[in-house]
């Protein structure tokens, strides 16, 4: 099915029926990615006495209690409430829902004994584009990603510069198929996080930080996928925090 879209001050074209689901979906199984030295997600019925909710156990209905993180359990996405003492949240943060997008692929490049994301690469790839999302998909672009266990492993991550040009691009949406924009280990420093919102004091937020601009981490884009343009569609849930697990879906454009 196409469709015909017309965005803010552009006309979109797009197949809605071949959708491209770019998150990693939440298990209670061993399969299930994990980040930040936390266990894997748990998905159990509820039990009341001797009543449990499962059909398997003799109830009417399955009625399971999730509990997980967003931030280390699969594809979310975060405002810039991640990072600063006061409170904002995704859920207010993220009002409009679909932007086009432009997929990248990318090779970390070895610095100082970490594989690190440049603006130059960044820079090179968008070869002048102008998106209001960025895809970044990381290569090599192995399949283990759908189940890496990323605690102590020291991925690879954006550089400062990097996270600033996309800033500076005008660029509102951040996805990537990495834990986190910053090293694993940085003391705190966050300075991917940092550049991207525009943020000089998570204490006292500056009047010109990005308060409507969004990273999303642990996504993964196939290789069947090929870079270039797309028409992204965003997905949250409702939650009032400073991350929501989330499902961004990218849509081919029909020139």
């Amino acid at each position: 099915m196409q469709a015909t879209i017309q965005h803010k001050n552009q006309v979109v074209k797009v197949n809605l029926s071949k959708p491209i689901d770019i998150s990693i979906p939440l298990t209670n199984s061993d399969e299930n990615p994990i980040a930040w030295y936390i266990e894997k997600p748990t998905i159990e019925p509820v039990v009341f006495d001797e009543w449990i909710g499962s059909v398997k156990k003799g109830a009417s209905t399955n009625f399971n209690t999730i509990q997980f993180n967003p931030h280390g359990h699969g594809t979310h996405t975060e405002c810039l409430g991640h990072i600063t003492r006061e409170f904002y949240s995704i859920n207010q943060c993220l009002k409009q829902f679909f932007f086009t997008a432009k997929l990248i692929s990318i090779e970390p490049e070895q610095i100082d004994g970490d594989f690190v994301i440049t603006g130059i690469q960044i820079q090179n790839a968008l070869n002048g584009s102008n998106p209001e999302a960025i895809v970044i998909r990381t290569i090599p672009n192995k399949t283990s990603k759908l189940s890496k266990k990323y605690s102590n492993t020291n991925p690879p991550y954006l550089h400062q510069d990097a996270a600033r040009f996309i800033c500076e691009s005008g660029i509102e949406h951040l996805l990537i198929d990495l834990p986190s924009v910053d090293k694993e280990k940085d003391d705190g420093k966050l300075a991917a996080h940092k550049a991207f919102w525009n943020v000089n004091d998570v204490d006292n937020l500056n009047e010109d930080a990005r308060t409507n601009c969004t990273i999303t981490e642990m996504i993964f884009v196939p290789d069947t996928v090929l870079d270039g343009d797309y028409f992204l569609n965003l997905q949250i849930a409702s939650f009032e925090n400073d991350a929501s697990p989330s499902k961004p879906i990218l849509y081919d454009i029909i020139e």
